[in-house]
């Protein structure tokens, strides 16, 4: 099937995802180049199309279009995007490169000996040098995961799904609900304020996972997650703990203090690397109570 979205033209070749708004397809690019492109169609159907475009995917082209201009190389590339009205259902595509794997797929092919410690430092030190270019431009991910970051046939590593990314602005009032559990900062879990803290929570958790083969802290409910996050990190003091959050305090979840280790086996450098994601996020948990910083209305 040929498909012709101006200014590219492609085919077609397999649907690889789906997602609750459309599908994704691996595609050809018709003409010269021929490179292979990833298609995300979403179909927005009935009377969701008169309200017009979600806000997710109006925020996710919008920001993608913007990070497009300088080509990072962390970042996927979008490609084009149109939107296109079909009876009663509004069409939009979005065109991007297109990338072999995602993280998650990459880790599932790793023998049981472990990532070499030259890989991770490769794989973690692109997406933080993504990050940086991210929370440069006051973009803020809120959804980093393995399933997020795409690696290459070539090692390259790129940031994407920007559904739940939003530009961080003072005193913006922030979703409590973003981030799949297992990569959720406990600052998002306990309801507190958060800024770009809360993709680098996502990354040491990311990071650690390169180093077991396996989710760090594997919560199947907030209060749940939190207990598996202070059993290894500390828990911080009850005068300490948001006054306001929804989860009330409990000495069971893990002694005061942080830990002198996070994980076993770890180099002084990876300790401290690791380190750094738990000490932003346990500084904005207690600078907030210290401050009086009282929660915005959520959106």
């Amino acid at each position: 099937m040929d498909v012709c979205v101006k200014p590219l033209c492609y085919e077609l070749l397999a649907e690889v995802g789906e997602g609750s708004y459309g599908k994704v397809y691996k595609a050809r690019e018709a003409g010269g180049k021929q490179r292979l492109l990833a298609v995300k169609k979403f179909i927005i159907r009935g009377e969701a199309s008169e309200t017009g475009i979600p806000a997710d995917m109006i925020r996710e082209v919008a920001l993608l279009r913007k990070m497009k201009h300088f080509n990072h190389p962390n970042i996927v590339q979008l490609l084009d995007a149109s939107a296109v009205a079909v009876g009663s259902s509004l069409d939009l595509t979005l065109v991007l490169e297109y990338i072999d794997q995602d993280l998650s797929t990459y880790l599932s092919k790793v023998p049981a000996s472990g990532l070499s410690c030259d890989c991770i430092k490769d794989v973690m030190g692109q997406l933080l040098q993504g990050l940086d270019f991210l929370h440069t431009n006051l973009v803020l991910h809120r959804d980093l995961k393995p399933e997020n970051i795409l690696v290459s046939s070539r090692g390259e590593v790129k940031i994407a799904d920007f559904g739940l990314a939003r530009i961080y602005t003072f005193n913006i009032a922030l979703t409590p609900g973003v981030v799949t559990l297992w990569y959720r900062a406990p600052e998002v879990l306990l309801n507190s304020v958060y800024m770009s803290s809360v993709d680098m929570w996502s990354a040491g958790c990311i990071f650690a996972e390169l180093l077991l083969l396996r989710p760090l802290f594997q919560g199947y409910t907030e209060a749940q997650q939190l207990q598996k996050i202070f059993e290894v990190i500390g828990l911080p003091r009850e005068e300490d703990w948001p006054k306001d959050s929804p989860i009330l305090y409990s000495v069971s979840w893990g002694k005061e203090g942080s830990c002198t280790k996070l994980l076993h086996n770890l180099g002084p450098n990876e300790h401290n690397l690791l380190s750094v994601s738990r000490s932003v996020c346990l500084f904005v948990i207690t600078s907030r109570q210290r401050l009086h910083v009282k929660p915005g209305v959520m959106r």
